[in-house]
């Protein structure tokens, strides 16, 4: 009997690289091999890294070493972000086999391949700045049968002083807009409601293209696919929020009311210093304009706390600032320093104690600002897309709002999967407590 070779896969970061890891399992699948838990003995490990902090680094090669140790004679192979910013760093990793970047991964079959053949170690990374064609991976289905990523564009010029990103993700550049029409049309047909548009850059979308943007791309699919329940846009910066898009926001009868903005500091001098290119009052006044013509919707945002330079007023100035907005929800980061960027140089580096101290004000400010945001929803009835059991108790299952609330109800198996209306009773942080209808 032949043996069926067996490929495990471990993904740090983002959305997008979340997506990536389904994407390239596409290609295993295909090529004939079996997918199994990162935990067991595999024949070929894939480690779809993440550099965006120095802790992503180190976590990297912490679950690369893992691997090696699992099996010594599994053939490793590293991708993403890490693997194109630091190749030589990875390589003198012993045990790692095979690098390559985070373009050209539909080689990645033939390069295992390769590497089986000539047992050489192989490096595959390539110029971003030089290299402007689109990573045409698609992903066919999910294992979650509800929510999906789709990655519409990549790559970001913005050159925030903090970020090593353009680095490691390269010019921006989009996906045709038909093969994009085509995988979510894919993806509903396997079941799945929601759909999330994902990138480095998401609100970038077209800017490669001519006359074709992300507003447009959305009318399209509003349009061309049949069966989709919601459409969400992963990320979003305030300025591609323009009077085009809020005029499809109107107009859709699929788009979530719920929009991710990233702010990063809700200090003008603070905003300067990072290279993002708005005032706190734009972002505010465009925060009033969108709430004034949709009451209900959810804002969620990116800070970053202990930016070089960020003193105590600047920090309180970050925190009053999320207040007004009175944003659903914050994913707060404490800056951290990577080589090759602007800021890594600047003076007056913030010790990590202060850093600490700053992350832990705004994560107790996220949730007072989530307790209130959901409350304005208790006694309503609303639809929720169940999409798993709840691991403590399995007379719970657990779900999602299309203004992100994440709820739980007694339930069973027969309502994952499926738009459900729910009343909500109470908040129980970071859950609120419903009743299925």
């Amino acid at each position: 009997m032949i043996k069926v070779p067996t490929i495990a896969y471990y993904t740090l970061g983002c959305k997008v690289n979340n997506y990536e890891t389904e994407a390239i399992n596409e290609l295993f699948k295909k090529a004939g091999y079996n997918r199994i838990d990162f935990d067991e003995v595999a024949d070929v490990y894939v480690i779809n890294t993440c550099t965006v902090t120095n802790n992503a680094d180190k976590k990297s090669r912490q679950v690369i070493r893992r691997a090696i140790r699992k099996n010594p004679e599994a053939i490793i192979c590293v991708t993403g972000c890490y693997a194109q910013t630091k190749p030589n760093e990875l390589s003198q990793i012993e045990g790692v086999d095979i690098i390559i970047g985070t373009n050209g991964r539909e080689k990645i079959v033939d390069l295992v391949n390769e590497f089986i053949e000539k047992r050489q170690p192989i490096t595959y990374v390539k110029d971003l700045f030089r290299d402007t064609l689109f990573e045409n991976l698609a992903v066919i289905d999910y294992e979650s049968r509800t929510r999906a990523n789709i990655k519409i564009q990549e790559g970001c010029q913005n050159f925030c002083t903090f970020c090593i990103i353009p680095f490691a993700r390269g010019k921006m550049r989009s996906k045709n807009k038909d093969l994009v029409i085509s995988e979510i049309q894919n993806l509903v047909n396997h079941g799945h409601l929601e759909i999330i548009l994902t990138g480095i850059h998401t609100g970038g979308y077209g800017v490669d293209f001519e006359n074709y943007d992300l507003s447009d791309l959305i009318v399209d699919i509003e349009e061309n696919v049949k069966g989709i329940k919601r459409l969400r846009i992963s990320s979003i910066e305030i300025s591609q929020i323009d009077e085009k898009m809020i005029n499809v926001m109107k107009n859709s009868k699929i788009l979530v009311n719920h929009l991710h903005v990233p702010l990063q500091s809700g200090s003008d001098t603070v905003l300067e210093r990072m290279n993002r290119k708005y005032t706190t009052n734009e972002y505010l006044n465009k925060i009033l304009e969108i709430r004034s013509l949709f009451k209900d919707m959810a804002f969620t945002t990116d800070v970053i706390v202990g930016f070089p330079g960020e003193t105590d007023a600047e920090f309180e100035e970050t925190y009053e600032f999320i207040k007004k907005v009175g944003f659903s929800e914050l994913h707060v980061f404490p800056y951290s320093k990577r080589t090759g960027t602007k800021a890594a140089r600047m003076p007056s580096q913030i010790p990590v104690v202060a850093k600490s101290i700053r992350v832990n004000e705004l994560l107790s400010l996220s949730t007072e600002l989530a307790i209130n945001y959901a409350n304005n929803f208790i006694g309503q009835i609303v639809d929720v897309i169940f999409e798993e059991k709840d691991h403590e108790n399995q007379k719970y299952i657990i779900g999602h709002t299309a203004n992100y609330l994440k709820v739980k109800a007694v339930g069973n198996e027969e309502y994952l999967g499926k738009e459900v209306k729910v009343k909500l009773k109470e908040t129980v942080y970071p859950l609120v407590i419903g009743e299925i209808i």
